[in-house]
């Protein structure tokens, strides 16, 4: 067996991963990083990149049935009905795939860094096996990622898929049920719906998208409703039965009445999609001695060490509560200058999250509830994408979307922003830079925005925090 030593391996080369690697090795460290399956991660091979490029697609779909109606729309018409092919959607979907996961293998050499495939094995907290090669570590990242939690009562398999699967389907479902009404979950079901599906939602809490408030969701339950997608709340699925004719038949009964098989409630389907969270890819790592919490995420203090010394994990596998590629990102370049001697720490006062649904949801920083919960005196702002005119000239405005700016009453600080509507996801970085320094509603309000952009519309939210918002009477 070969030996390898090094100053920094990495295991994973998803979006922390690969961004820890490239970091190492350009601050001069001898790095290794090990991938099971292609670089990119789930991020980039079956998550974040493929789901969106598939919810561009969808809308390209959806919107071209606009125009194919009587009369056409915008002035414009077709002389039939789009049609639709999964299989080069997917094609296409894959090339963009492909692309990305060359640039990060390109990256990587070019940075410096190797990158060995196959699964490690680890023997110990610093040495690894993979293949027939040994790899010795003075410092070791963990980029393990996380992986769909399967439910006990219903395997994925035979039509039971998780969003890995529903990424890959070269097939036009007529009718897909979707077990959580998660971001994942609705991203994926609203993606069928304008690819011309049927889509039924069942979900264990009173509501979709229960992490974020009423005010938020509204705008996207009225969607779903407006599209005719089934949205059961406050239900628990119970397991899935293959018909004769193919199909799936879910069953599932309201929580209320759990032990009452009378009130079972059904419905068929050509897959069932499970997406009631994601767990730490954590198993494995007994031989390094790190220590996990009950729910297997490896926990580390505030630069990602973990209680072994030089042994560092970041991202989805930590118990820092954040699985979002950004955060992992983050913590990867963090961790590579923590080794190379800088003085880092994870400490950010903001951290965006984004819902890729129709309309998206973005918040950054703490709703007015939060807000207040933390003994702030809270003073809020709306504006309204219908009132903004870049927004009506890309009918974003239909969705009834909004933004809002939560301050304190006192000084002004900026707290937190959210935002719901078509195209919202784009104007984050300002209000995650906003908080990160400190802004008050001052210095947004002193600030040109250009028009006609998305952008007015934060300039007019702290105008309207500020009580004197231009264009909304």
């Amino acid at each position: 067996m070969k030996t390898r030593k090094c100053k920094v391996l990495v295991i994973g080369a998803g979006p922390g991963g690969y961004v820890a690697a490239i970091r190492s090795a350009q601050l001069g460290m001898d790095t290794v990083i090990v991938e099971g399956e292609r670089a990119g991660g789930t991020c980039l091979i079956r998550g974040c990149i493929p789901s969106k490029a598939m919810i561009h697609a969808a809308h390209k779909f959806h919107d071209l049935a606009k125009h194919a109606k009587e009369g056409g729309h915008m002035g414009i018409s077709i002389p039939g009905p789009a049609e639709l092919e999964m299989a080069a959607l997917k094609g296409w979907k894959d090339d963009i795939v492909d692309r990305l996961n060359k640039g990060v293998e390109h990256l990587l050499k070019s940075s410096g860094a190797e990158l060995i495939t196959g699964w490690a094995e680890f023997k110990d907290a610093k040495t690894v096996i993979v293949g027939d090669v040994q790899i010795e570590a003075e410092n070791l990242i963990l980029a393990n990622g996380s992986v769909p939690i399967e439910l006990p009562f219903m395997k994925y398999g035979d039509g039971v898929i998780s969003s890995r699967e529903a990424l890959d389907i070269d097939e036009k479902l007529e009718h897909l049920v979707v077990v959580g009404g998660g971001y994942i979950g609705l991203e994926l079901g609203i993606t069928h719906k304008m690819l011309g599906a049927e889509v039924t939602i069942v979900e264990a809490m009173d509501s979709v998208l229960p992490i974020f408030d009423k005010e938020l969701r509204r705008p996207l339950e009225l969607f779903l409703k407006k599209n005719k997608i089934k949205v059961n709340t406050g239900v628990f699925a119970k397991g899935v039965e293959k018909l004769d004719n193919g199909k799936l038949k879910l069953n599932f009964i309201d929580k209320n009445n759990a032990d009452d098989e009378s009130k079972m409630q059904s419905v068929e389907a050509d897959r069932v999609l499970v997406t009631v969270g994601r767990r730490p890819r954590s198993e494995g790592l007994a031989p390094t001695g790190v220590a996990l919490n009950e729910r297997g995420f490896v926990k580390v203090n505030d630069q990602c060490q973990t209680n072994m010394k030089g042994v560092y994990a970041i991202g989805d596998v930590t118990d820092l509560g954040e699985m979002l590629a950004h955060v992992a990102s983050f913590q990867g370049e963090m961790v590579a200058e923590i080794i190379a001697g800088h003085n880092r720490a994870y400490n950010p006062v903001a951290v965006p999250a984004i819902v890729f649904t129709e309309p998206e949801i973005v918040s950054v920083g703490m709703s007015p509830d939060e807000a207040k919960e933390a003994g702030h005196p809270v003073i809020t702002g709306k504006f309204p994408l219908a009132a903004n005119g870049r927004s009506l000239t890309q009918e974003a405005e239909k969705t009834g979307g909004f933004v809002r700016v939560v301050a304190r009453e006192d000084d002004h600080r900026i707290l937190g922003v959210q935002a719901v509507g078509t195209h919202v996801s784009e104007l984050v970085g300002e209000w995650t830079l906003a908080l990160e320094m400190g802004a008050l509603l001052e210095d947004i309000a002193g600030t040109i925005h250009a028009h006609p952009t998305m952008t007015e519309m934060t300039h007019e939210a702290v105008l309207a925090t500020l009580g004197h918002a231009i264009h909304i009477a």
